[in-house]
């Protein structure tokens, strides 16, 4: 990706969500997000897998524990944030947004970019403070494959991590594990 991009996910819980949230990272990593802020419960450990397969596999996603969510949000969207030069594009995934096909294709991708996964209940004031609601699908479904399918669908793809740093490298293969070390 060309653009700065962030994902956000709201209301992490230690005790229910480290695997998913964990996953939610590992997508934004690999597609090539420039930073992941995980919101609710402050879990370290979550944030210290991030940076441990930075260290080993490559990449720079930053990984952070945001206190405020939807005051970040805001001033994201408002272009407020320290470092911020303009107003931000916000996406909230939902199963109630529009459809990924038709909508996310006419978003424009100039402008810093945060994606939104929701978690056990997300705040009402996010459907005002995101200009846009994008659906994968209209029934339940889970909150890793949303965020790669609509970081696919925006033009990100597997493996557009930057691995120049890497300490390790898989080679495909058919039959079994291949790794080397670098």
């Amino acid at each position: 990706m060309n653009h700065h991009t962030t994902v956000l996910r709201l209301g992490h819980r230690h005790d229910r969500d480290a695997r998913i949230t964990t996953h939610i990272g590992l997508v934004a990593r690999a597609w090539g997000v420039d930073q992941l802020i995980i919101s609710g419960d402050h879990d370290t450990a979550v944030l210290k897998t991030i940076e441990s397969v930075n260290s080993r596999f490559g990449g720079t996603i930053s990984a952070k524990w945001e206190h405020s969510p939807m005051g970040w949000l805001r001033k994201f969207v408002n272009g407020e944030l320290q470092k911020q030069k303009e107003k931000g594009i916000a996406i909230h995934l939902t199963m109630y947004g529009l459809p990924v096909d038709e909508k996310l294709a006419t978003i424009s991708k100039k402008q810093p970019t945060v994606f939104v996964v929701g978690g056990p209940k997300v705040p009402s004031d996010i459907w005002e403070i995101c200009q846009y609601h994008i659906s994968i699908g209209s029934q339940p479904h889970s909150e890793v494959a949303a965020l790669a399918i609509a970081l696919d669908r925006w033009g990100a793809r597997p493996d557009d991590v930057d691995t120049s740093n890497a300490l390790m490298k898989i080679h495909p293969s058919e039959n079994g594990k291949q790794v080397s070390e670098i």
